[in-house]
């Protein structure tokens, strides 16, 4: 069946208002097109647990810093329009910028749960421009469960301080990683890396697993030997320039000199004109019954 689309704010407000008038729960996954298989995951969750599923395709101008970068952006939204109904997408809103904003916005959200950190540093106003578009789509959509890959693990931080701090009716579910082969994380930027420098993207996941085997296998405890480990991996990649390589607390990001518990292992790096970002959580081993009694 096709997925209507829809452009205009209000037509879009009335569609999920009139899906919730008939009895169904609604699910919504925000995305800014070029959908690939990770898009696809999220949308066929949603329509396992909903009744009627919407979709935003729209690329945000507020959260890229670079203008090459958003002119660069892919789009095709009659490809993703016929993509996100095969998922089973029952409408998709895809607004021109003029109108989701006839003015340039006076008006930011900023959230601090992750600020001056990882990404935040790396772009600045990146997150915001986040924050607030995101507001704007979940003031748009009314009561919803929102699902989000867990790949952009700091923008779901980020969503979900938001939902909490502002009391918005929407319940934000965060979902697994999909992967490529070498196990790449799918993105939209994927399809601008050079095939021959194709291979060397694969480095991000397999530091993301030296820092776990850090971790689990090994016992490291010390963040500086952890995120050294996977910045070695990316290093030996010539194609690759390494951002950064972190060892973190799940809940903020912040990166204490002993790791303990659960923790999120992120990488950035840049492979030609393309940013790649990834992230994978690891467990530091409790110590056993006898060392703690001994």
């Amino acid at each position: 069946m096709a997925a209507q689309l829809i452009q205009r704010r209000d037509e879009w407000r009335a569609a999920l208002d009139d899906a919730r008038r008939r009895g169904a729960t609604v699910g919504l996954v925000l995305t800014m097109g070029s959908l690939h298989g990770g898009h696809l995951s999220l949308i066929r969750r949603a329509r396992a647990d909903h009744g009627w599923v919407a979709v935003t395709d729209y690329v945000n101008p507020l959260q890229f810093g670079d203008p090459a970068d958003l002119a660069a952006y892919p789009r095709d939204v009659e490809a993703d329009v016929a993509a996100a109904a095969e998922a089973g997408a029952d409408a998709v809103f895809a607004p021109s910028v003029e109108e989701m904003w006839p003015e340039p916005p006076a008006t930011t959200v900023t959230v601090g749960v992750t600020a001056g950190r990882l990404e935040d540093t790396a772009r600045p106003g990146h997150l915001a421009g986040v924050a607030t578009i995101v507001t704007k789509l979940f003031s748009l959509a009314g009561p919803v469960t929102t699902y989000f890959g867990e790949k952009d693990y700091q923008q779901l931080l980020v969503v979900r301080r938001l939902v909490a701090d502002l009391s918005l009716p929407v319940t934000v579910v965060g979902c697994p990683t999909v992967r490529e082969t070498d196990g790449l994380a799918l993105s939209s930027r994927n399809t601008r890396i050079d095939p021959a420098d194709r291979r060397a993207a694969g480095a991000l996941y397999r530091a993301l697993l030296a820092g776990k085997r850090a971790i689990e296998e090994d016992g490291a405890v010390e963040r500086a030997k952890v995120e050294a480990a996977m910045a070695a991996v990316v290093e030996a990649e010539p194609a690759l320039a390494l951002d950064y390589a972190a060892a973190a607390d799940p809940a903020d990001l912040s990166t204490p000199a002993t790791l303990t518990g659960e923790v999120r292992l992120l990488v950035a790096a840049r492979l030609g004109p393309v940013r790649l970002i990834d992230n994978l959580g690891a467990t530091v081993p409790g110590r056993d019954r006898d060392e703690e009694e001994g």
